[in-house]
């Protein structure tokens, strides 16, 4: 006779759409949105739901072959069911599509404990510190067809009057297009909000150097992704050679892809997403390994309302690093690019009121799916 608890089946949704406008980070071309939710059954019909960050085919095959070590475990053993999934494709992935596979289970499976218990996971994780976050939007992306820095000033600006006490963009294009990019936006947004830049890897380190002193003086918060990602020293000399604080981490996964960065002081921010980084289980530990070497964590947040439950129950739990009587607050990545599936996957969507995203406290990631949109945007060919 199986627990109530014992996973019996293990399904991947895949979402898709094509946009109207495609658009361009530095390293990658967007002509639809794609993403892969999982969904997690217990024998008593518990269901918990997760997302894995990138490529949703590739992702959802992953998820498949893991469903073979998965069918039959306890859903409540996260920890074994963790490490169990990571040892058994180890020797061939340490990063990629090995981990960011394994984290939309383990969102999965933790979405599942704080509905069998009834607290929202970040109670499970340690208790909510708060109720609400700060959210900065996310956009400017290159867009077909337009011209990139009066677009770009523009859609900020409207974020602007949206409530938004900060907003992130797009850089990596260029040196000088980008500094015109840089400027305009600044202009359109005023002193007082904060501005991010993300090269999205784009860039060398000479020209990542450039970019920051000459954009240091418009009030820059953090340089995201200056330059590729596996070269941890370019990061340490781009760190040294300019002056904005350095921010990097989506693209490396579990605590050992955090090691390194964080013991040779290669950011000043680190930015794991809990669907790329391996779930909630290892995202705590890499929450700690951050405070301990007194660097500060922003979560990375890319993709459906799931993802944003998930993100916002993590940052809820998140302890302040240092404890005072005013703490560093987390803020929230909020994609305001053109998805009509991201919010549509909740029955009751997760939105901003004048920049602030209220935590769900309802028990687990504290979301209930809408079928009827996985249906609708479940891809229409293959």
């Amino acid at each position: 006779m199986p627990r109530p608890t014992t996973i019996v089946a293990v399904h991947t949704h895949l979402l898709e759409h094509r946009l109207e406008v495609p658009f361009e980070s530095a390293s990658m071309r967007f002509d639809r949105r794609s993403h892969v939710l999982v969904e997690v059954v217990c024998a008593d019909g518990t269901t918990g739901w997760g997302e894995c960050l990138g490529p949703a085919r590739p992702n959802a095959a992953v998820v498949a072959a893991y469903a073979n070590w998965l069918v039959g475990m306890d859903a409540l053993e996260t920890e074994k069911i963790w490490i169990t999934l990571y040892n058994a494709l180890r020797d061939q992935g340490q990063r990629g599509l090995a981990v960011t596979a394994l984290s939309g289970i383990d969102i999965a499976l933790w979405d599942i404990k704080g509905r069998h218990f009834g607290v929202p996971v970040s109670t499970l994780l340690g208790g909510r510190f708060r109720e609400s976050v700060r959210a900065y939007a996310t956009g400017s992306f290159k867009r077909d067809g337009v011209d990139r820095v009066s677009d770009n000033a523009e859609e900020m600006a409207r974020h602007r009057a949206a409530g938004f006490h900060a907003c992130k963009i797009k850089i990596g294009f260029g040196v000088e297009e980008d500094l015109r990019v840089i400027r305009a936006v600044r202009e359109a947004i005023g002193p007082e909000m904060r501005l991010m830049i993300d090269a999205n890897h784009g860039y060398d380190v000479i020209e990542a150097v450039t970019v920051g002193n000459a954009a240091a003086e418009l009030g820059i918060d953090w340089f995201e992704e200056p330059v590729l990602p596996e070269l941890l020293g370019a990061y340490r000399d781009v760190r040294a050679r300019q002056p904005i604080p350095v921010a990097g981490g989506e693209t490396w996964h579990a605590r050992w892809g955090m090691k390194e960065p964080l013991e040779t002081r290669a950011v000043d921010i680190l930015q794991p997403d809990l669907a790329g980084c391996g779930g909630f289980s290892e995202g705590k530990k890499i929450m700690d390994l951050a405070a301990l070497h007194g660097v500060r964590l922003v979560p990375h947040v890319w993709g459906t309302g799931v993802q944003i439950a998930a993100a916002l129950q993590f940052m809820a739990a998140m302890v302040p690093n240092p404890m005072r009587v005013n703490p560093i607050e987390p803020i929230l990545e909020f994609d305001r690019t053109d998805n009509p599936f991201r919010q549509a996957v909740l029955t009751a969507p997760i939105e901003h009121q004048a920049g602030v995203v209220a935590i769900p406290d309802a028990p687990g990631l504290g979301i209930e799916i809408n079928r009827d949109a996985l249906r609708e945007f479940a891809p229409k060919e293959g």
